[in-house]
């Protein structure tokens, strides 16, 4: 159990807190803040270690090769997974995922099959899929949410069948933070079908939450680094070994090749076949130095403190008569609160608190039929992270009664 003492220190590791502007930064769904160990770890890596992994017997490219691959086996490490050569760096998020679309989904849906899915998905993980069952004429089938911004057995056991080839969700919603129950819903998806293949979106769940992919038994799990402390432009996809070094690559080039022929090409096995071109080793640096700074702190600790954290701002924000908020009552949530003014856009809300220097996301939030499901266009975030404080809550409260004063709303 974290003290504060314990998280005034912490947040003495972020540089970006110290600034003489004393920001609030509650958009942390969208991006973290970074630790000075991440931001230094790259630093002297361009500094000291800087070379081209997999190519070349100098220093520099053995130095970067041991950076990137030892990277690698602190990710699957950190996720549970059963071999480092599960753990495939990409991008981000959404490039797992349109690898697993492009390199498994169009190989292997066909008309007939349906795609499993729930309305509260990012459209990294919906778009994707109405390409895909475009492509092969599979059928996309929705799971909706109850009152509680839940998906109920009732509803799962109505839509999961033995046509279900391809199921995936959210471990946590990026809109609402609802956490489904991923594992027992993979659990019934495998029992319908044995050759369904599951996903995972972690995006919103891996920076928050320990993780066991081998527990999950889930197929593929995705998420991003940048939502963790690490720099942008790194990700992760875990996918069962087996079923990776079926899947055709993604992308061709250097690297991922075994033998090459003037008229044909062998490819390496995962993780090397999907990762073609010069990589990201210092991304895959700051992860594991990410990762490290987590499991010093502790990830149950992480978890238990955001959640007090969003439960003390849910319980403020729920008594607002002004507000509307879309956020599950369940305690057991993602650090993530949506609301709205009843009588102002949510881009006018998140302007004005900008001017007091709360940092807050208004949009869609990249879950258009989500929003439209609840029936709204748009939406007010606050995300938290464990460098937030409860002192920060109330300013950010406090202010949005300046809000409601500033544009004229009834406070009853």
């Amino acid at each position: 159990m974290l003290d504060k003492n314990d998280i005034l220190q912490i947040r003495k590791d972020f540089s970006f807190l110290k600034l003489e502007d004393n920001y609030i930064y509650f958009d942390n769904g969208a991006t973290t803040q970074k630790p000075e160990k991440i931001i230094k770890g790259i630093d002297d890596y361009y500094r000291k270690e800087n070379g081209n992994p997999h190519r070349g017997a100098h220093y520099f490219a053995l130095k970067s090769t041991e950076v990137y691959e030892g990277a690698r086996e602190k990710v699957a490490k950190f996720l549970g997974a059963k071999s480092p050569n599960e753990i495939v760096f990409l991008r981000n998020a959404t490039e797992a995922l349109n690898l697993i679309a492009y390199s498994w989904a169009l190989e292997n849906l066909k008309e007939g099959d349906e795609i499993l899915l729930s309305i509260m998905e990012h459209h990294s993980n919906l778009v994707t899929w109405q390409y895909i069952a475009k492509k092969t004429k599979a059928k996309l089938v929705y799971l909706y949410l109850n009152d509680e911004m839940q998906i109920t057995d009732e509803e799962f056991n109505s839509k999961i069948s033995n046509k279900t080839r391809l199921f995936t969700l959210t471990a946590a919603s990026n809109v609402l933070g609802t956490m489904p129950d991923v594992k027992k819903y993979i659990e019934i998806a495998k029992s319908k079908n044995k050759d369904v293949v599951t996903i995972v979106d972690g995006a919103q769940y891996v920076p928050h939450h320990s993780v066991d992919v081998t527990d999950l038994n889930c197929d593929f799990l995705v998420f991003s680094g940048h939502k963790m402390f690490s720099e942008m432009g790194i990700g992760v996809l875990y996918g069962k070994e087996e079923i990776l070094n079926s899947m055709v690559p993604f992308m061709y080039g250097g690297e991922m090749i075994e033998y090459v022929y003037e008229d044909h090409s062998t490819f390496l096995k995962s993780p090397q076949r999907f990762e073609a071109g010069t990589v990201n080793v210092s991304g895959a640096k700051s992860l594991a130095d990410a990762i490290d700074y987590m499991d010093e702190i502790g990830m149950d600790n992480i978890f238990e403190y955001e959640s007090e954290l969003t439960n003390y701002a849910y319980d403020k924000l729920k008594d607002l008569p002004y507000l509307d908020l879309y956020t599950t009552p369940d305690k057991n949530r993602s650090p993530i609160i949506s609301f709205n003014f009843k009588e102002v856009h949510p881009h006018d809300v998140a302007s004005i608190l900008d001017s007091y220097k709360i940092a807050v996301r208004s949009g869609h939030h990249c879950a258009q039929p989500l929003h439209r499901y609840l029936d709204i266009n748009f939406s007010c975030r606050a995300s938290f992270a464990i460098y937030n404080t409860f002192e920060e809550i109330d300013y950010f409260v406090e202010h949005l009664e300046d809000v409601r004063r500033l544009m004229g709303i009834e406070s009853k």
